[in-house]
Parts: C-alpha cells; structure tokens; sequence
C-alpha cells in the first residue's frame, strides 16, 4: 500500500523509473525519455495525480483525473485504489481496476488485465507483482510478495509468496524461494 510520506514527484519519478528499467533495462538518459512517452505512461501519470486529490479530499478535481484516465489512457482505475511506488501500466488500454484494491511497491501490469471486486470484496496485491496481459485477479483474494500471474489467467483465490500461476482458474505453476 502506498507510504503516505511519498511525495507526489517521488512517486512520479518512481513510477517512471520502473517503467524505463521494465522496457529497456536501465532507467537512465533516453530510456527515461522514451518511457515517459510510451502507451500507458499517461495513465499512470493521471493516476498519481488523481491519487493525490483524492488523499487531499480534493474530489472534484480526482473526478477530472480519473476522466482523462478513460479517455486518453484507454482504461478505468477507481479513484480510492492504491498503489505504492514504482506502479507499472506496461500498455494501459484496457486495464480495469476496482477502487478498493490496494497495491504494494513496483506492481507491473500488462493491457486488458482486470482487478475487481466481487461481493464487495477486492484483491490485495503485495509487493514485486507481474500481472499477465488479459488476467483477472477477482474478489477478496491476495498475491502475495513476488508473484507472477501468467497472461490470461483467472486468480480467484490467494496466491502465496514467490509463486507463478497460470490457467483458468488459476493453479500454481512455479515457486521461487
């Protein structure tokens, strides 16, 4: 979840700096650059800003935000989720996440992945996750540390430290540590 002693600008560049090192290896000079002029760079950017109005109780303004989110980056993030830095949208376009869903550091997802609610209830995502392009992760589960959701999986229950899992619905596949 994210620090609240986390600047605004911190977490921008945290964010970026995840983004370049995720797409070119390194996140110095040009590839800072050219991530922050890449799909889904945008939506993250917008969801920062829209997370910092919301935590000020600035709605109005997190509205706007969360607008340009849909409309420029082609995907919806509910205004109460939180994620802690180094936040990844590889692609944003199609990427849907629940408002109530909390994020932990350096969260990487891929185009059309959802994170929702099911029965009131939203997943928890621990630190260092990847999640595959088109997954659903769904309802009160958690991933914890380290995880690895393979593209297209279906996760309807929690995912322990270190595992990949794979498949609908979603078995573990492999297990790190």
């Amino acid at each position: 979840m994210a620090d609240p002693v986390w600047s605004l600008r911190a977490l921008i560049a945290s964010d970026l700096r995840a983004k370049a090192a995720w797409l070119y290896g390194s996140d110095r000079g040009r590839n800072l650059l050219k991530a922050a002029v890449t799909d889904g760079t945008f939506a993250m950017f917008m969801y920062r800003l829209m997370q910092f109005c919301q935590r000020r109780r600035l709605a109005p303004l997190a509205m706007v935000f969360n607008k340009l989110i849909i409309w420029f980056g082609g995907c919806v993030i509910g205004r109460g989720a939180d994620f802690g830095p180094a936040l990844v949208l590889v692609h944003s376009l199609g990427v849907v996440i629940n408002t109530s869903v909390k994020g932990g550091r350096h969260v990487v997802l891929e185009h059309q992945v959802t994170i929702g609610a099911e029965r009131d209830e939203s997943p928890v995502l621990g630190d260092e996750v990847f999640v595959g392009a088109g997954a659903k992760v769904l309802g009160g589960i958690r991933l914890g540390n380290d995880v690895r959701v393979g593209a297209n999986a279906v996760v309807l229950n929690d995912v322990p430290d270190g595992a990949t899992v794979a498949g609908v619905p979603a078995r573990i596949v492999a297990s790190r540590g």
